[in-house]
């Protein structure tokens, strides 16, 4: 059974830092493509970064220079390190591993930014 477990969301003032992580089971994690998505009330999911197999990454401009996405073969775990965080970054994020044949989503875990 595939499972990709997302953490490390919460509350967290403008300016502040989170890490989340997103372990995967049940695949072979080096062979999939992980991507970090988010959606905020009342609007369209959206891609926020995404890293190959091979650690090629690409960020979404909102995001660019405060994000960024890593990967941990060895823990099978994805990471989205957030810095310089904004009240419009809040949003439910989620992960998503996605194979030549198969695409699996993480539950999300939120994520409020708020003075």
């Amino acid at each position: 059974q595939v499972q990709l477990v997302e953490s490390g969301g919460g509350l967290m003032k403008p300016g502040g830092s989170l890490r989340l992580s997103c372990t995967a089971s049940g695949i072979i994690f080096s062979t999939y493509t992980m991507s970090w998505y988010r959606q905020a009330p009342g609007k369209q999911r959206e891609r926020v970064a995404t890293i190959t197999r091979t650690g090629i990454t690409n960020h979404a401009n909102a995001v660019k220079g405060r994000f960024t996405i890593s990967r941990d073969n060895a823990k099978n775990t994805a990471y989205l390190q957030m810095n310089s965080l904004k009240p419009e970054d809040t949003a439910v994020y989620s992960c998503n591993a996605a194979g030549i044949n198969m695409t699996y989503w993480g539950q999300g875990t939120q994520v409020t930014v708020s003075s």
